[in-house]
């Protein structure tokens, strides 16, 4: 039994208890961004200079990733500055990693002064007595990872409050920060093709516009992380149901939705390659190649640069079917194709199949002679050039350059009529109109 007698403690005993067992007390001028360090023991010793700059000491006690030494993108250190400023008393619990081990430390903050002059205390805690908690707070963690952010608004006062950054901390931040302002700061974290929608739906007026009490609404941008990569978002915003109807207060919330964003983005991207692209010899097929035609058309429109349009006939094909089956046709389509596309690499050019044994490029940057040479090229190679035990074969080709008045009929007929020239003057040669 303890022979401790209460009666007999006095407060001059407390003080001098907490004197000689607080780890670490802080002077705070944030005004001046200045700290001096009163008094520092134990993790502290080292880990706290004694005297500093405060934006850093704020880096450096919770402005990093929670569980690691690992501070956040150089982008959001411009939120320092209002994680800063206390109104009141404050406590909070941070996790500080020094040489990748956490130490867990109650952090209280005293305004003594007004202004921004604060007296800070430390206290390392026993985490022996926080292993519950902490898995405790990890299966959280783990059901709600995804979210990254979150924060209360109101629209009127145009505050904010119970800013929750999970990366950072598990608990809510001390952030002094009008909403006005924290708009405006974090669009420089979104990617400029998003940041437009963004400035859009985060406005005011918009919220105050299209959200009714209750209503949730969402959409998907890139945004910077915290470490300064560009990850696919939803940004969530849904306004409370209050018993004022001019209460204009949101919650609004960041979802990291990266992994599934790029998987059906590479899902999307699979689709759209397999509906553009000929299932034989893996090109672009008729309909892809309408489109980029029409997409020359366009560009020479626009900017009067040479653009010239080639098809290409196998001469006599069906001979082959008719001879050595679909198998060996086919097989000479695909090396056929191989040849061509020797000549596409390196060049801004576009080649698809356009049925059967015709094959249509379009050719971004060559003129009419240009062209011709190249098809010259092509028409000499095919014909010098072995295809299994069938053995030679020959191509036909129409050349033409498109012309700034063309519509699509006028450059595929011209090219077409090119194609029905050279075949009709023998075949296995280059025609141009």
């Amino acid at each position: 039994m303890s022979n401790f007698d209460i009666e007999k403690y006095s407060y001059e005993n407390a003080v001098d208890f907490i004197n000689n067992n607080v780890d670490a007390v802080l002077i705070v001028d944030g005004e001046a961004n200045k700290y001096i360090a009163l008094h520092k023991s134990g993790l502290f010793s080292e880990f706290i200079p004694d005297k500093g700059i405060y934006k850093d000491l704020i880096e450096k006690l919770w402005y990093h990733f929670n569980n690691s030494d690992e501070t956040v993108a150089e982008g959001y250190h411009v939120f320092m500055p209002t994680s800063g400023k206390f109104q009141g008393k404050y406590s909070k619990r941070i996790n500080i990693s020094v040489d990748d081990i956490t130490h867990i430390v109650q952090m209280t903050i005293y305004p003594i002064e007004d202004g921004e002059v604060y007296l800070f205390i430390l206290d390392e805690l026993d985490k022996s007595m926080f292993i519950d908690e902490e898995l405790t707070t990890k299966k959280v963690a783990a059901i709600q990872n995804t979210y990254l952010f979150s924060m209360y608004i109101d629209l009127v006062k145009d505050t904010t409050s119970s800013i929750s950054v999970t990366e950072i901390s598990d608990e809510v931040m001390n952030q002094q920060l009008k909403y006005s302002e924290w708009r405006m700061m974090i669009v420089n974290m979104i990617d400029e093709k998003d940041k437009p929608l963004f400035l859009e739906r985060t406005d005011p007026e918009y919220l105050k516009k299209n959200f009714a009490p209750g209503r949730t609404s969402s959409f998907d941008c890139l945004m910077m992380n915290l470490e300064g990569k560009y990850i696919w978002v939803k940004l969530i915003f849904c306004r409370a149901e209050t018993s004022n109807a001019d209460d204009f207060r949101f919650v609004f919330m960041v979802q990291n939705i990266h992994e599934n964003s790029i998987e059906l983005l590479q899902t999307l991207k699979k689709y759209e390659q397999l509906a553009s692209r000929d299932s034989l010899t893996g090109i672009f097929n008729h309909g892809r190649m309408e489109t980029e035609i029409g997409n020359a058309i366009t560009m020479k429109k626009a900017h009067n640069n040479d653009i010239s349009l080639m098809i290409l006939d196998i001469d006599f094909f069906k001979h082959v079917n008719d001879k050595f089956g679909h198998a060996t046709g086919d097989a000479t389509l695909v090396q056929f194709t191989n040849i061509v596309s020797g000549y596409i690499n390196g060049r801004d050019a576009v080649l698809g199949r356009w049925g059967g044994e015709e094959f249509v490029i379009v050719w971004y940057d060559t003129s009419s002679e240009e062209a011709q040479k190249i098809a010259e090229d092509i028409r000499s190679t095919v014909a010098a050039e072995k295809f299994g035990n069938i053995g030679q074969i020959t191509c036909s080709i129409g050349v033409t350059t498109l012309n700034t008045a063309d519509t699509f009929d006028d450059a595929f007929n011209r090219m077409d009529r090119a194609l029905y020239n050279a075949k009709s003057s023998g075949r296995n040669c280059v025609k141009s109109v």
